[in-house]
């Protein structure tokens, strides 16, 4: 593993309290004191030099449907976008719902040899919703949180059961907020677009009803839960609420519910289609605020791959979801700092934030820590080119747009790889 000096960038690592131009050194897989390094030399003069990106909502679709996204494809679209760390979801075929299938997940990423994987493992056995999974023994396995995430748990007392268990084992619940009773048969936001277009709507309500249930459950038990995904005015307000009053809460937003809006959806274009739904525009500012003003506390890509047959299918039919870990960098930097957010906020919101939300031990430049590190062009235009993408899935909502800041080399563990977008 080479020595490297990465000189005269524009260091920030919020975990440190750092945003000045100085050199960062890596020897021997880790962050190493810079006075008096040597090795290999990476200019980084115009670049930003951060803390390696971490996503904690990644679907990777191994085992099952290998045709949408690999486990080693995932983890190659991950550091293609900047990413080192990803947190895989459990909603696969067969789900990850025994410790068995947690070492599976991690013996292909370290085969794959690219970004770094952390498991989540599933709420409930099968993702039926109805018993606890091997909650403990995952946990041991390596999973380091527990998530039915592409369904709602709607039996409410399961799902204070599963706060109490992740409590007990120190490790947090994600939480897909999506009451079924009111989403089913639905394709986009319920309101006036909806029936414009003629089409069946999904009501902000079935999200908050869920935030604000999954709130309660937690602080009556202590438990902690994450909000992913979050997308409406309600639900972020719950959520501020619930972090005034000492809940043991956490947030993160989706890249495309603060760049895209319902509106997107008049020409029955299936890239947009998603779950949460994108909303009206004042939902879009609202998740914006939050994340601007620490209600909300990561940017988390919901990297959802499908095939293009499966996309290219009628608007009512096709599978909700699009990719973003090789977008979700240019997208939040030419969307956050439009609106006003500080660059150390932005990379605060996928660093270190997302490393505590999961309790891992990443998100800093800080000697001795891992040496996980991304290089970013902030003034780098570019158009998204999906045949670019290192993702088998091309089911981007972003394709075609002009974006203002890209990922251009990411290091892991000290391995050094270069951004082709």
């Amino acid at each position: 593993m080479d020595s490297l000096i990465v000189k005269q960038g524009r260091v920030i690592d919020p975990a440190s309290g750092i945003d000045a131009t100085a050199d960062v050194a890596v020897e021997g897989g880790k962050i190493a004191p810079a006075a008096n390094a040597r090795g290999t030399v990476i200019d980084a003069k115009g670049r930003l030099v951060v803390p390696g990106l971490i996503d904690i909502h990644v679907h990777l679709r191994e085992p099952g449907r290998e045709d949408k996204e690999t486990i080693a494809t995932g983890c190659s679209a991950a550091v293609n976008g900047g990413f080192t760390s990803i947190v895989s979801m459990a909603n696969t075929d067969p789900p990850i719902d025994s410790p068995h299938l947690v070492h599976f997940l991690l013996e292909r990423a370290k085969a794959a040899g690219k970004a770094n994987l952390f498991p989540a493992g599933t709420v409930s056995k099968g993702l039926k919703g109805e018993l606890l999974a091997e909650m403990g023994s995952m946990a041991e396995a390596g999973a380091v949180a527990f998530t039915d995430d592409g369904l709602c748990v709607m039996d409410t007392n399961l799902t204070r059961k599963a706060l109490q268990y992740a409590r007990m084992v120190g490790k947090v619940i994600i939480s897909h907020c999506e009451d079924h009773a009111l989403t089913k048969g639905g394709v986009m936001n319920e309101g006036e677009v909806s029936s414009l277009l003629g089409l069946r709507g999904i009501p902000a309500v079935a999200e908050d009803i869920m935030v604000a249930r999954d709130i309660a459950l937690a602080e009556s038990v202590g438990g902690r839960i994450h909000i992913t995904h979050i997308s409406t005015i309600g639900a972020v307000e719950h959520v501020r609420q619930a972090k005034r009053r000492g809940v043991h809460v956490t947030a993160d937003a989706a890249p495309h519910h603060i760049a895209c809006d319902q509106s997107a959806l008049k020409d029955y274009d299936s890239r947009y289609i998603m779950t949460p739904p994108l909303r009206p525009r004042k939902d879009v500012e609202a998740v914006i605020e939050g994340l601007r003003d620490g209600t909300i506390d990561a940017i988390a890509s919901d990297h959802a791959p499908h095939t293009q047959e499966e996309k290219d299918d009628d608007i009512t039919v096709a599978p909700f979801g699009v990719v973003g870990l090789e977008t979700t960098v240019g997208v939040v930097l030419t969307t956050l700092r439009k609106a006003g957010l500080t660059l150390p906020r932005i990379v605060e919101l996928m660093t270190i934030n997302p490393a505590k939300v999961v309790g891992i031990p990443k998100g800093t430049l800080a000697v001795g820590a891992d040496a996980d590190i991304t290089l970013i062009d902030p003034e780098a235009e570019w158009i998204v080119d999906p045949s670019k993408f290192q993702s088998k899935s091309r089911c981007t909502p972003f394709e075609g747009m002009k974006l203002r800041g890209k990922p251009v080399k990411t290091i892991v563990g000290g391995r050094l790889f270069t951004c082709s977008l």
